[in-house]
């Protein structure tokens, strides 16, 4: 597989691995969030109208007082009593002893006359018969009017109750506060843009906004009909959101405003939203490095696996050529040696011939007796052609002995040291001491040492270095022979056929091209492997790995 198709896997595995794990992860992480912004505002919704709720009753609660305080009055007081200022002034410090809202008192009788007023303004002798709510109160017995200046010219509200006595009706009157009320109504503003505030139906404030009178509440709101129960309006403006809770007062046709901010309500889930993006975002982050070191990992992993695929393959390519050729060089080697026996027979004969028949005066004799020598040489080169073809296909079994490969090694290398020395070539050795024995067939693997070392002798030619080291390996228990030249190396291009039988690099007639197949073959039957490593302009070296422990069977 190139390398170019690895990436492709690796970019295959990186997104699939990233899909499967991000996407349910994004999937899980909107639900969680959205299922969790809905009940969240939910909850803001359903806590503004408690809120509302709650607050409008309690201002109906104080307008229900102060009506019932004023009610008490009418009812115990005569209206013979009350209308005596000094009576009505201690009955004002009374009530103002619990409730500081009251302002003033005054009584009114059925024609509009101030006929009695206790307070700061000079009121005593006003006649109101032709106010708006004089007549509301002579007809309902209760009134609660707006915020308004009047006479008092400041913001001020009035409840009056109106009292019978036999044919004699009368009105009670009392001016309240407004800033107490407005205290009330402060007192529901939350957070920093938090509002509340009073609106009567026409949607005019009665109470002061926390930040300014603001003309664009009908924008927003517009002039809603009176409803029961809270509401919660929802709006969205250049100047930003808000959220609105609404409720009707029953008392007064007042509605109770409380603005909130839904960025400052909804702040704690807006920092949750942001804790979750960024949780979510290191979680991507963490999967997408660990996918990409994990694919990195298992691609490395498969190139391996592909390389060492690569090199069996070509290990059992190598052996079934070897095999094939091993039967083919059999079936040629009988076919051979057989015309051979006749020729050299023959030649003999023509040889003793020679020598007893009168031939010896022919003027050709020498040239016979030089042919007759050149059959006789070239038969038995063929014959030894054809004894190596028959030893190479015939594959003997090893033999199982133990064997010190470090001897064998000095062995061999004494057959070769008069020619190295005659070459000039220095032969060097590094081995293990104490290198373990090894079970394996000496004679063999002495054959193998010398075709390797007589090949490095020829690729030097003159003037030159072979080095030789063993080396065992108990973690994979292999034991392991190099053997470098310092020869001009295999060329690249025929690396791959240097093991084929009767494949040579030397001279034509100088080599059968069996030496290192037969090596080969031979090493393979031993349970090792003999591979190339071929250094451009640097040599060669042949490494022989044989296993410490014999192979089964």
């Amino acid at each position: 597989m190139e390398n170019n198709q690895f990436r492709k896997l690796g970019a295959k595995i990186t997104g699939l691995t990233v899909g499967f794990s991000v996407i349910p992860l994004l999937l899980l992480g909107i639900t969680i969030y959205y299922q969790f912004s809905k009940t969240y505002t939910a909850k803001i919704t359903e806590n503004l109208a408690t809120l509302v709720t709650n607050k409008a009753r309690a201002l109906d609660l104080f307008l229900d007082e102060r009506i019932a305080q004023l009610r008490i009055i009418a009812g115990t007081q005569p209206y013979a009593k009350v209308s005596q200022a000094e009576h009505l002034e201690d009955i004002l410090r009374i009530i103002r002893q619990g409730s500081e809202s009251f302002i003033d008192l005054g009584v009114i009788d059925q024609q509009g006359n101030h006929v009695a007023y206790c307070g700061p303004y000079n009121l005593q002798g006003i006649n109101y018969k032709n106010e708006k709510w004089f007549h509301e109160v002579m007809a309902r017995g209760v009134y609660v009017s707006d915020v308004f200046m009047g006479f008092r010219k400041f913001p001020h509200l009035i409840i009056a109750v109106m009292y019978r006595e036999g044919n004699t009706s009368w009105i009670l009157r009392a001016t309240i506060d407004s800033g107490v009320f407005e205290s009330l109504v402060r007192s529901i503003q939350q957070g920093t843009h938090g509002d509340a505030y009073l609106v009567n139906a026409a949607m005019q404030f009665q109470t002061t906004p926390r930040f300014g009178l603001t003309s664009s509440l009908k924008d927003h709101l517009g002039t809603p009909s009176r409803f029961s129960g809270p509401r919660i309006i929802a709006t969205s403006s250049p100047s930003g959101d808000s959220l609105f809770g609404l409720q009707w007062l029953q008392r007064k046709d007042w509605m109770l405003i409380v603005r909130e901010d839904p960025k400052e309500e909804l702040s704690p889930l807006l920092r949750t939203q942001h804790y979750v993006l960024a949780t979510g975002l290191a979680g991507m982050l963490i999967i997408l490095m660990g996918t990409l070191i994990l694919t990195r990992l298992m691609i490395r992993q498969l190139m391996r696996a592909e390389q060492e695929k690569a090199l069996l393959d070509e290990s059992l390519l190598q052996s079934s050529k070897m095999a094939a050729l091993g039967k083919m060089a059999a079936g040629v080697a009988h076919e051979v040696n057989n015309p051979l026996a006749v020729i050299k027979e023959k030649a003999g004969w023509i040889r003793d011939l020679l020598e007893e028949e009168d031939v010896k005066n022919s003027e050709n004799f020498q040239e016979f007796r030089d042919s007759v020598d050149k059959i006789e040489t070239h038969v038995d080169r063929a014959k030894k052609v054809v004894h190596r073809l028959l030893g190479f296909a015939r594959r003997m079994e090893p033999l199982r002995e133990k064997v010190d490969v470090n001897a064998v090694l000095e062995q061999t290398l004494s057959f070769l040291e008069n020619e190295a020395k005659y070459r000039n070539i220095s032969i060097t050795t590094s081995m293990q001491q104490n290198l373990p024995r090894i079970l394996s067939d000496t004679s063999q693997l002495q054959q193998v040492f010398l075709n390797i070392l007589n090949n490095a002798i020829d690729a030097i030619g003159k003037g030159g270095d072979i080095s030789i080291s063993t080396q065992a390996d108990l973690r994979t228990k292999e034991l392991h022979v190099t053997i470098t030249d310092s020869g001009p190396g295999i060329p690249r291009d025929i690396e791959k056929k240097i093991f084929d039988p009767f494949f040579t690099t030397k001279q034509v007639g100088k080599g059968t091209g069996l030496g290192l197949a037969i090596s080969y073959s031979i090493i393979d039957k031993l349970g090792g492997t003999l591979r190339l490593e071929n250094a451009r302009n640097k040599g060669a070296s042949f490494i022989i790995t044989l296993p410490l422990t014999p192979q089964e069977g």
